[in-house]
């Protein structure tokens, strides 16, 4: 597959799967005897799976250590297994902060709904995020 047909699947730049293979998020790409990238179904799944947890916030530094332990071989597993874990407290972490800020934003949503409603605006009541730190009425 070209790097055309592979940047269009993963929804990617050319330049962005050229840095992910020069900096080491993927491993290095099959080439054809002419030197031209051919992605194989392996470098496309090492693609998927860079492509996916960098959308998700995955560090580069972090998807750079898992190929570089994936290259030492299988006595790296529980290391690759530890540094999955720790990417996904990261993430989960993050999925909760989006989560508040979505609580929040839906309970604006209705106060202004029903102000809409009703021609008075009124903040009073609890506002569904419980873990922000800014006041429920408007700045």
């Amino acid at each position: 597959m070209t790097i055309k047909e592979v940047c269009s699947r993963f929804g990617i730049s050319p330049d962005t799967l050229r840095y992910y293979e020069r900096v080491g998020v993927i491993p290095e790409v099959h080439r054809t005897p002419g030197g031209i990238r051919d992605y194989t179904e392996e470098d496309l799944g090492w693609v998927e799976t860079a492509a996916c947890f960098r959308s998700a916030g995955m560090p580069i530094e972090l998807l750079i250590e898992y190929v570089r332990l994936y290259k030492e071989g299988d006595g790296t597993i529980a290391e690759r297994c530890a540094l999955l874990r720790k990417a996904r407290e990261r993430i989960l972490a993050e999925r909760q902060k989006c989560d508040d800020a979505l609580r929040k934003m839906e309970y604006k949503i209705r106060v202004y709904e029903k102000a809409v409603r009703t021609g008075r605006l009124d903040w009073d009541g609890d506002d569904g995020c419980c873990n922000c730190s800014s006041p429920k009425q408007e700045e």
